[in-house]
């Protein structure tokens, strides 16, 4: 309870004077490419592509988006781990203005929690740290990012190798902070709680 009326709280009355970035990553996306070419979109007809496909290789997403803007701060690394998530914390530290405060939204996922990643906070004091609650990605809005990168783009290209994933991603994003818009949260944090007590209710 209290998880969610921080994070909620953070997207409808953000500090003043302070940047919200939610955080996370999108592992293990794949490189595919259809075994034939999809037939393009035509009157009457949507655009086609083949059930089958040959797979090459996967690559990470790690993203921050900024809940004021939309825009998001990309990095792509074949792993997925503590070290990898360190390095990304760097590039999010050398991207935002220095000196101003900087409040993250997290999940509970292994890798930001290690004591490399609790040393680097600690070092780095302008940085707050906001969990979501266990199981509650959902209330983290750079999954909105992902799964419109997903839909939008990925399973709508195809993809040769991964080194040629990561170009696409990358001009995704680059165009994507063009025309950036923030994703507005609406829903109070007292009406998510209602919608899970009453969910809770049905299965006891």
């Amino acid at each position: 309870v209290d998880k969610v009326r921080d994070v909620v709280g953070l997207y409808m009355a953000p500090p003043d004077r302070a940047l919200v970035l939610c955080v996370d990553e999108k592992s293990q996306i794949q490189a595919l490419n259809r075994t034939q070419p999809g037939l393009p979109l035509t009157f009457g007809k949507p655009a086609t592509r083949t059930h089958d496909y040959t797979r090459h290789g996967t690559t990470s997403l790690f993203a921050a988006l900024d809940v004021a803007t939309g825009k998001v701060i990309g990095q792509l690394r074949r792993r997925h781990r503590s070290a990898e998530f360190l390095q990304f914390l760097n590039t999010i530290d050398a991207s935002v203005p220095a000196g101003q405060d900087i409040h993250l939204i997290m999940d509970n996922y292994g890798t930001h929690k290690t004591e490399k990643v609790r040393a680097w906070f600690a070092a780095h004091p302008r940085y707050h740290v906001h969990f979501t609650p266990t199981s509650a990605s959902w209330l983290n809005l750079v999954e909105r990012f992902f799964g419109q990168i997903s839909e939008k783009w990925i399973k709508r290209n195809t993809h040769t190798s991964v080194a040629d994933l990561e170009r696409s991603i990358r001009q995704y994003i680059e165009h994507h902070n063009i025309t950036a818009k923030p994703f507005v949260w609406h829903k109070t944090a007292d009406a998510i709680l209602a919608s899970v007590t009453r969910a809770a209710a049905k299965f006891r």
